[in-house]
């Protein structure tokens, strides 16, 4: 009889602040009819009474026994928890219904992806400035007389020469200084591909049974999942009836994770600003990415996603 029952979260939230109301209800329709029975004079009703058994005794007034009302609560109570239990088992929650839109992953027009340099070489010095003629005015020039004394300075196997006395130098305890230490190593820039031989993969798929094809139609399924059901329509974007495919462009690196996000091609109205923030939530998940593989090792792969904006028409 129950199999067709279904209760959601709000009508399971509704029963139980129900039950709760009624539970309150019944509380200070209580207290108020003891506290209209402690106003009759029972004292001198029943100064004649005498009690058979002490247990009839035990509130020593009829009117404001409370254990005359045990059946009733019980039966209350009851009938409380079989309610509470019916719709506990007949909770049933409901996956939301993600509107993803036909040929996601399609991208209409081709756009040409620049991929970033993965070592850019030093720029080339600059040129020395050219020499800078001055001429020299006539007052410095000095006249040299012709008169030159030209010496024999030509040695023969025969001929001695002295050495020159040597200075003492001053400085000659002074070790000399440390020679400059090496240039830091510059940081290893890893390359980024366009095609691998194994592209990345959107995580949530590594453990069914297939191969590589089926994983990838998974990811691509997840992917769109998670794009679609966290986009929110921007109110400019909705308001001015802008609509379109917006192309956004990342880079999943060799541990899995998200970067370099860039907008390839814009519609504006706040959507391109929305998609980069989607793919930003990406590296909140407990899961990174598959990094994509090339000859059996993993590297960095440009990843272009169209994320596709469409008003709904009423």
């Amino acid at each position: 009889m129950l199999n067709h029952m279904a209760f959601s979260s709000s009508e399971l939230l509704l029963a139980v602040a129900a039950g709760a109301l009624f539970i309150l209800a019944i509380i200070l329709i209580g207290r108020r009819y003891y506290a209209k029975q402690t106003q009759v004079d029972l004292a001198k009703k029943y100064a004649d009474k005498k009690w058979k058994s002490p247990l009839e005794a035990r509130t020593k007034y009829p009117e404001v026994d409370v254990f005359k009302m045990s059946p009733i609560f019980m039966r209350i109570a009851v009938i409380a928890t079989l309610a509470f239990t019916v719709l506990a088992f007949n909770w049933t929650t409901y996956d939301r219904q993600v509107d993803i839109p036909e040929d996601a992953l399609v991208i209409e027009e081709d756009i040409e992806i620049e991929i970033p340099r993965s070592a850019e070489p030093p720029p080339p010095p600059p040129p020395p400035p050219p020499p800078v003629i001055q001429e020299v005015p006539e007052e410095a020039i000095v006249e040299v007389e012709d008169d030159f004394e030209f010496v024999d300075q030509s040695i023969d196997a025969e001929s001695s020469i002295e050495a020159p006395e040597l200075v003492a130098d001053n400085n000659d305890d002074v070790p000399p200084p440390p020679p400059p230490p090496p240039p830091p190593p510059e940081p290893e820039i890893k390359e980024i591909f366009r095609v691998v031989e194994q592209m990345p993969r959107f995580p949530g798929c590594e453990n069914i049974d297939g191969d590589h094809k089926a994983k990838k139609a998974c990811a691509d399924q997840k992917l769109l999942e998670f794009i679609y059901q966290n986009i929110k329509y921007p109110a400019v974007a909705r308001e001015n009836g802008i609509q379109g495919t917006v192309v956004v462009n990342f880079v999943v690196n060799d541990d899995g994770k998200v970067t370099n996000i860039e907008t390839l091609r814009d519609i504006g109205g706040g959507c391109g600003e929305e998609a980069k923030r989607v793919i930003t939530l990406m590296n909140d998940l407990p899961e990174n990415w598959t990094p994509g593989r090339q000859r059996g090792k993993a590297v960095r792969v440009s990843y272009t996603l169209p994320v596709k904006f469409r008003l709904e028409v009423n």
